[in-house]
């Protein structure tokens, strides 16, 4: 199948920008060698030519992405991103009870450095003194169990953006992701079938207008 004939999942085109819901295991951008030329900005590209990448989602990852339509919308919401002026919000499962503040208490933070692990790439790790400063805000959401686990489901806010940021800083909690095969082993990394973290809220300023725009997606698990 082509990425023209590929169906996407549209929350919301305008002559500035698009906003796609990005299905789990389909990469961002494109990856190395011809297995890695499907990815969602080449099936944006088919159908909207001027669209341009702004920021990514790991292949594992489902949930909501943003592309750019043209060079100066691309500049702008790339810079918006840069100087932390987009709202991004995620939800998760992770491994074991974990004991945190509710929506209606607040956040609690992780504030681990993070670089990447070279001779393990594509992974990252904590590093107290290379590592380059990350800050996760999360938040209980309620427990449940998912396969054989104990699970704990959270809402997550990352305020820095570095690679793996989200898996890795809860992997150091001690709760690592389920479904994470890159970071974890069995039973976690086989409890479900998929990583189980989503872009679930997106809010940002218009590239041209100015104007708030806020977008939901619910996890699909």
């Amino acid at each position: 199948m082509s990425p023209a004939d590929t169906e996407l999942r549209v929350h919301h085109v305008d002559d500035a920008l698009i906003v796609l819901d990005k299905p789990a295991g389909l990469l961002a951008v494109p990856g190395r060698g011809p297995e890695g030329a499907d990815c969602l900005a080449a099936r944006a590209a088919a159908r909207w030519p001027d669209a341009r990448v702004v920021h990514r989602l790991d292949m594992a990852t489902s949930g909501l992405i943003v592309f750019a339509r043209g060079a100066e919308a691309q500049r702008r919401l790339s810079a918006a991103f840069a100087q932390r002026a987009v709202h991004k919000r995620y939800e998760a499962v992770v491994a074991g009870h974990l004991s945190g503040p509710g929506p209606a208490e607040g956040w609690a933070d992780i504030t681990l450095p993070l670089m990447p692990d070279w001779p393990n790439r594509p992974r990252s790790r904590v590093d107290a003194e290379r590592g380059k400063p990350s800050h996760t805000r999360w938040q209980v959401l309620g427990h449940e169990q998912v396969g054989p686990l104990a699970a704990t489901r959270l809402a997550l806010e990352p305020v820095t953006g570095r690679s793996h940021q989200l898996r890795v800083h809860l992997l150091a909690l001690g709760h690592p992701i389920v479904g994470d095969a890159l970071y974890t082993q069995a039973p976690v990394a086989t409890a479900a079938p998929r990583l189980l973290l989503h872009a679930c809220a997106l809010a940002l300023a218009h590239p041209g207008s100015g104007a708030w725009l806020s977008f939901s997606s619910p996890a699909p698990f």
